[in-house]
């Protein structure tokens, strides 16, 4: 995780380019659609934080060479390294999260009527998306073509979370708690949670590969 921060701190247009790609996307669609109804507003901001993890993510395995990883392998254990990366990525969601609803209230309006709930989440659904395409991308890593098996694995995977997560978002926008709140957050939380396990228990099988 360190060897990781060091990277970003040293290689800021890594970091500097995702952060360019968030800003242009939403002032491109503010410039398209002003400020839209609630329901659009929650949709496009869900499909941008999609989109901004996959870009902020993927490099993540993506990036290291064959040699780098047999030094990985020689110094660190597989546990150990997997979950160095999905804790560096699921900070790094974190803070587009926060930077990408911040963009977005400015541009595109805020509807928010419990926005301290809206940000809970996004955060949440940030370390949530980073988790799910983290482990991806170590499986793809060992495949060629590597961007494009992530994506034909990812999205199938990730369809039902990012519908999960907006219709959680919906309590943001009405003054009413709706009921079952709790067991959906549950929910998201134990898919995290089962990800995680997933990454542990088949990501040595990949290491020794």
């Amino acid at each position: 995780m360190k060897k990781d921060v060091l990277l970003e701190i040293r290689q800021q247009y890594s970091f500097y380019g995702v952060l360019l790609y968030v800003i242009s996307t939403i002032f491109v669609l503010y410039l398209a659609m002003g400020q839209p109804e609630d329901d659009v507003w929650n949709g496009l901001f869900w499909m941008i934080q999609l989109f901004v993890c996959v870009n902020a993510v993927a490099k993540s395995f993506l990036q290291e060479s064959k040699g780098r990883m047999l030094y990985f392998y020689s110094v660190a254990g597989p546990v150990d390294f997997i979950l160095s990366k999905l804790l560096f990525n699921a900070l790094l969601m974190l803070v587009m999260s926060i930077m990408s609803l911040l963009l977005f209230l400015v541009l595109m309006g805020n509807p928010l009527r419990q926005p301290f709930q809206f940000v809970g989440l996004a955060t949440l659904g940030g370390v949530s998306l980073s988790l799910v395409f983290t482990f991806l991308a170590a499986i793809a890593s060992k495949a060629q073509q590597q961007a494009a098996l992530m994506a034909i694995l990812g999205f199938p995977i990730i369809i039902p979370q990012l519908l999960l997560l907006m219709k959680i978002a919906t309590i943001a926008f009405s003054s009413v708690i709706q009921a079952g709140l709790g067991q959906m957050v549950l929910l998201l939380i134990g898919l995290d949670a089962m990800v995680i396990v997933l990454a542990i228990i088949l990501f040595p099988f990949l290491w020794k590969d």
